[in-house]
Parts: C-alpha cells; structure tokens; sequence
C-alpha cells in the first residue's frame, strides 16, 4: 500500500472535519495520539455523507448518496478507495472491526431523510436515530476500547444513550432551519402538538434523562478517550440548558449556539472536574 497516499487521505479527513465543525475540534484534540486520526476519520465520513443529504439540494443528492454507498461498499471489500475520506474510513473500519450493519445502517439512516420529513412516531425516531447517531457512538466505543470486546460490551448502552442524546440536542438546536428550512420534523409530539413550553420542557426531560444514563460510562471510558468524551458531554449539556432558558419564540427563530469562547471555558472546566471525579 502507498503510504504516501494513506497519510494524504488521513490528513485530508482530519482537514475535512476541522473545517466543519469547532466544537468537534475542541473536543478531538485532547483524544490520544493513537486513536485521534481514526476519530476523525469516522467523523469525516459521516459530515461527508451529512453534507450530501443536507447542503447539496441543487445537486441530484439521490444520486451522489447512491455513488456514496457504492464507493463505500468498494473501499470496504477492496480497502481501497480514490475518494480519500472513504480511503482512511476503510482503514480505521477495518482495524477496529466495525460491522457493516452498524455502517449501513447510517446510509439507510442519510437516506430516510432524503425520501421522509421526519419521524412521526416514537419507533420511526428510534430507528433514525438508531442510525443517525447511535451507531455513530458504537463506533466511537470500538475505538475507544481499542478492540476489547468485554469492555465494549460494558459500555455500549451507555453510548447509545450518549450519542442519542447528543442528536436530540442537535435536532432541538436546528429546529429552525430544519421544522421551518427543510420541512423535517423529528420530534413525534411535534406531529400532533404546537412547540410551546410544555412540549419544549417534555422533549429536553427526555434528554436530560438519556445524558444521565450516558455519564456512568463515560467515567469507565479509557484515559486515551475520557476527557475528550466528557468535554462533548459537557458542552451538549452547556447548549441544552441554553435551549432550556431560550423562549420557544427564539428556538424557532434562531439556532442557538455555545460561543468559542464558553467553549474554551467547558474544555478548561472539564480538565478540572475530572481531576475531582
């Protein structure tokens, strides 16, 4: 295998990711030097097909979504692939042992959101969700646990809670520009009832309980991946309560952020309290 073209394809992933997504990279730097590239490698594969089905309306998305799983089927049997993010995906797939349902299972998650306009009901939100976010996590633990069966085994419903939570958070967040952008609705309660308070308040208890089902597992995470784990934890959190306070007019209206600065604040402050935990 070239090696020139391995390190390439790892450098453009992280590149890719980084400039996607701050708040990621406040959290990945603190990652160990031996599993971070194949963090972002995971990560640039998902923001890539993401990107597909949220930004490219103006391109025949069914299409390069349908290209997409080929070429990954492609890089995955042949481990190879001349798309660079799907190049460094295959590797780290292949090393840590992903299963391929856990990979399919986020297309098949990308492509329900080009063919339905949200989830409306609760086995609808857990199938995409399953897909979207959970398996994402999953894949994250095989990382995480650098291929220990036992101690994944021990952890994974505490990352399917987190990376539930964390896109909940996110679905709460883009309410704005995917209820009103997009004309997604993923909220099933949603489908039926007007957000107003209530509804808000009902949506962020079912959170807030997932984000205290995550948080015995993130403490049994490996130091390599603990910190930088805790750190997203901490600031999803840091934006819930925010959408918490924000009237629903200013939920509907605007997204809300945690800004660079409340960032830098959330990592400094997690370092301080795992010193403590």
């Amino acid at each position: 295998m070239n090696k020139l073209y391995d390190t390439t394809c790892a450098k453009t992933s992280k590149l890719f990711i980084h400039s996607y997504s701050t708040s990621f990279s406040y959290a990945s730097r603190v990652l160990n030097k031996s599993i971070r590239p194949h963090v972002y490698n995971l990560y640039a594969f998902v923001r890539m097909a993401d990107e597909i089905v949220d930004t490219f309306e103006d391109h025949p998305q069914y299409e390069l979504l349908d290209q997409f799983e080929e070429d990954l089927k492609f890089a995955i049997q042949h481990r190879i692939s001349a798309n660079p993010i799907l190049h460094a995906f295959q590797q780290t797939f292949h090393q840590f042992n992903f299963e391929e349902d856990l990979v399919f299972s986020f297309i098949y998650s990308m492509r329900y959101d080009l063919e339905h306009q949200g989830c409306e009901t609760e086995e609808k939100l857990k199938k995409y969700v399953w897909g979207s976010a959970n398996v994402v996590g999953l894949m994250c633990l095989k990382i995480f646990t650098k291929g220990c069966q036992k101690h994944y085994e021990q952890l994974k419903d505490t990352a399917i809670a987190l990376g539930s939570a964390f896109q909940k958070v996110n679905f709460l967040r883009d309410l704005k520009d995917d209820l009103y952008g997009r004309k997604r609705n993923y909220f099933p309660i949603l489908h039926h009832q007007q957000l107003d308070q209530s509804t808000k308040l009902k949506i962020i208890k079912d959170i807030e309980r997932e984000f205290q089902l995550a948080y015995p597992g993130i403490l049994k995470l490996p130091k390599s991946a603990k910190i930088s784990v805790y750190i997203a934890y901490q600031y999803y959190k840091r934006l819930l309560i925010k959408l918490k306070k924000s009237s629903v007019k200013k939920i509907k209206e605007n997204r809300i952020r945690v800004s660079n600065k409340e960032k830098l604040w959330v990592v400094l402050e997690s370092y301080l309290k795992l010193n403590f935990i």
